[in-house]
């Protein structure tokens, strides 16, 4: 016991192993937690995102999944990454949460039957001859972040993963446990659903589509340790996923 709370109360390196962080974190360390959190954050709430289509939403669900992790750490295995293994207790939570409101899934053209004008001349402009050219960079990000909302669930979450996640095929097909073809065909049919109104947008927005900032980062893990230190059952009971 004296060993381990020694261990747990060392300093840590920000460059620190994944398996040592978690073996901390097992022995008590809320310091080798934390940085389990914000290194995998910016990931797992966009796979939280990916299914809610909500902000608040996801970053509700993503502290759930911590703390549901926390107390679960000492039951992982490493013989899995510890990115699939939150994954799955995050996108577990997120979809526990679609079915208990019955959410569901607006059919892109549908959506696309009545657009609002702004959003029309968003698609139209030239933004190389727009003085606001920033100001445009976050409308068509936002657009970009509309679009994909209303890909069906299974092409929206392979198309997170694979154009904004920039993951494998590989990865993606471990991840969620599907052939990679079946990876291949959603992601081909998701891009070809958002080129019909996007065209080169689609490329040039990415990399802010459904931005991770500092501030939201500190706040989810704010709640997240504080959650775990005023936990009243203090303990590790509630199982995780297969690893």
């Amino acid at each position: 016991m004296t060993a381990a709370l020694n261990r747990a109360q060392a300093p840590i390196s920000t460059d620190a192993p994944e398996a040592e962080l978690v073996a901390r974190a097992v022995d008590g360390s809320e310091a080798a937690f934390e940085m389990i959190v914000r290194r995998h954050n910016q990931f797992l709430f966009r796979a939280a995102r990916a299914i809610l289509k909500s902000d608040a939403e996801a970053e509700d669900v993503l502290q759930e999944a911590y703390v549901r992790a926390w107390r679960a750490l000492d039951q992982f295995r490493a013989d899995a990454r510890l990115s699939t293994w939150l994954f799955r207790i995050v996108t577990n939570e997120a979809l526990a949460r679609v079915r208990r409101v019955s959410a569901h899934v607006i059919p892109l053209d549908d959506a696309m039957e009545s657009p609002e004008p702004g959003i029309q001349a968003a698609l139209t402009d030239d933004a190389v001859r727009r003085p606001d050219q920033q100001a445009q960079r976050v409308q068509l990000r936002r657009l970009m972040e509309e679009r994909i909302d209303q890909l069906p669930e299974a092409f929206r979450i392979v198309f997170m993963l694979r154009a904004v996640e920039e993951m494998s095929v590989d990865e993606v097909a471990h991840i969620l446990d599907i052939p990679k073809a079946t990876v291949r065909t959603r992601f081909f049919r998701a891009r070809s659903l958002l080129r019909e109104r996007l065209a080169s947008d689609i490329d040039t927005t990415l990399v802010d589509v459904f931005a991770f900032d500092g501030a939201r980062c500190d706040r989810i893990v704010a709640a997240v340790m504080a959650r775990i230190r005023h936990a009243s059952d203090g303990g590790r009971g509630v199982s995780g996923p297969e690893a």
